[in-house]
C-alpha cells in the first residue's frame, strides 16, 4: 500500500507553475502509477487542505546524447491540483513569489 509520501514526490517551481497560485493551482510531480483519487488523497492528508479538482499529464522522457551514445531521460507525471475558495493555502509556495 502506497502513502501519501509515495505518491507525491516533489513541487514543480516554475514561473509558469508560480503564475498559478493566485487561482490556488498548485504543481505537484507524483509517481507514475498513481490516478486522481490517490494524488486528492494524499494532498488533502498532507497539508490538510480541500481539493476542488486534479489534472495530470504524463511527460515524455527526452532524447539526450553525449558522443555517440544516446538515451532518454526518464518519464514524469505532473498533476495540477486547484484547491476550494474556502481552503487555506499551502504553505511550501508562500515565500516563493
Amino acid at each position: 500500500m502506497k502513502t501519501a509520501y509515495d505518491v507525491i514526490l516533489r513541487p514543480v517551481i516554475t514561473e509558469k507553475s508560480m503564475a498559478g497560485i493566485a487561482d490556488k493551482k498548485y504543481v505537484f510531480e507524483v509517481a507514475t502509477d498513481s490516478n486522481k483519487v490517490e494524488i486528492r488523497k494524499a494532498i488533502e492528508e498532507i497539508f490538510k487542505v480541500k481539493v476542488l479538482s486534479v489534472n495530470t499529464i504524463n511527460v515524455r522522457g527526452k532524447e539526450k546524447r553525449v558522443g555517440v551514445h544516446t538515451g532518454c531521460t526518464a518519464k514524469k507525471k505532473k498533476a495540477i491540483v486547484r484547491l476550494t475558495e474556502d481552503s487555506k493555502g499551502i504553505e511550501i509556495f508562500e515565500g516563493m513569489f
